[in-house]
């Protein structure tokens, strides 16, 4: 990047857009759409990372969606309880995004896994932009 004006314009352009989602997923729990909930928290996570990214390495991101990936090439440290959630999350990613894989996540995502999994995306969320 060729200044810091440039990096902190980029920090703010991801997290903004992940507060757009943020509010989106949110809306979309309430209105109980809840594969496509998770789909927005997992693209919440991941801007977040990637500003965090920006941030840290002061270089454009890596254009990937699985968020362990993203951590590792920031040097972000996850303990095992991490790496199995944020490996949790990217599947939501996947699983709401293609037709093979739409009907079977869509029959998981029952209104008390899809709470739980908002309430670990909420978390997660909070640990990222303590670090922002």
């Amino acid at each position: 990047m060729e200044n810091s004006i440039d990096r902190d314009r980029i920090i703010s352009y991801w997290i903004e857009s992940a507060e757009k989602d943020f509010k989106t997923m949110l809306d979309l729990y309430q209105t109980k759409n809840n594969s496509w909930a998770l789909f927005m928290g997992h693209l919440v996570i991941e801007k977040l990372l990637k500003a965090l990214y920006v941030k840290f390495k002061g270089e454009y991101p890596p254009l990937i969606h699985d968020l362990r990936r993203i951590c590792e090439k920031a040097d972000i440290e996850l303990d095992m309880s991490q790496q199995i959630i944020f490996d949790s999350i990217s599947r939501f990613n996947i699983n709401a995004r293609y037709d093979d894989y739409k009907q079977s996540f869509y029959l998981l995502c029952t209104d008390s896994f899809t709470s739980e999994w908002i309430e670990k995306i909420k978390n997660c969320r909070q640990w990222i932009k303590e670090m922002l």
